[in-house]
């Protein structure tokens, strides 16, 4: 199962806005990707409120997952946005 390790980058953390952009991400690949904090359980990531209550802030590491045909591409779309301030945008 493909996975990436990634730091937070936005400055309110997965919250809000950036959070609603990961998950509508997410939910458009074609296989389900996961999240989880560094340590702690994964939840999906195509949920805005999977990803708020996950409480990942600026600067924490979590894991992105995805199992099944075009995971790694998923994998990296999600990694990609998670590792971008979005609320620079």
């Amino acid at each position: 199962m493909p996975e990436k390790r990634v730091t937070v980058a936005s400055k309110v953390g997965l919250h809000a806005r950036p959070a609603a952009l990961v998950a509508k991400a997410a939910a458009a690949q074609p296989v389900a990707v996961q999240i989880a904090k560094d340590g702690g359980e994964p939840v999906a990531a195509g949920s805005v409120l999977n990803l708020m209550t996950l409480a990942a802030a600026y600067g924490d590491e979590v894991v992105i997952s995805a199992e099944g045909d075009g995971a790694e591409a998923a994998v990296e779309a999600v990694a990609e946005l998670v590792a971008t301030d979005l609320d620079a945008q």
